[in-house]
């Protein structure tokens, strides 16, 4: 049985809970926002899915990731959603999974992950504001809220210009794999 703050890649079974979770998480005005309007449309990273699942079987906390292209055509890693059970939240769940994506997002060779959320929450991970001051997204977004982790020194605080979603076309001319 998986323990209660057990980390678990997300499996295609998992959509339909995970949608009822961000649902109940985020409600619906979710859907107006540009990082959602950002990641219609395209692939999630499935290597960068994640969930807790508590001692019944019920997922209880998810984080996804979406792949984005920066302005030099560097692929990397979008951060969210990230959605708790609301019994649950501030009990380590969502810290849980965000340090194991960003692991996860390391070790498969991501030179960054940016974000849009709450710099004083994300900063205890890394991100940081400064670093995106030549970036934007497409769509209204408060730029104070738009953050980045950089994995690879430089790899956002030297770009300008908006950051782009990876469609599967560009991110087979980019990585070379087609994946």
């Amino acid at each position: 049985m998986v323990s209660l703050l057990e980390v678990i890649s997300e499996r295609p079974e998992h959509d339909a809970a995970i949608e009822a979770l961000t649902d109940l998480s985020f409600g619906p005005g979710r859907f107006a926002k540009t990082a959602y309007r950002f990641r219609d449309g395209i692939d999630q990273i499935r290597q960068l899915g994640f969930v807790i699942e508590d001692e019944a079987g019920n997922l209880v906390a998810s984080l996804r990731f979406w792949p984005a292209i920066l302005p030099d055509q560097t692929e990397v890693a979008l951060l969210g959603p990230i959605s708790v059970s609301p019994v649950l939240r501030g009990l380590g769940y969502g810290r849980r999974l965000i340090n194991h994506g960003l692991m996860r997002a390391r070790a498969l060779g991501y030179p960054a992950v940016v974000l849009v959320g709450d710099e004083p929450y994300y900063r205890q991970f890394g991100f940081v504001g400064d670093i995106m001051h030549g970036l934007n997204l497409p769509g209204p977004v408060d730029r104070k809220r738009l953050l980045g982790l950089e994995f690879t020194p430089g790899v956002l605080d030297y770009q300008a210009g908006m950051i782009q979603p990876a469609t599967g076309s560009a991110r087979q001319a980019i990585k070379g794999t087609g994946w």
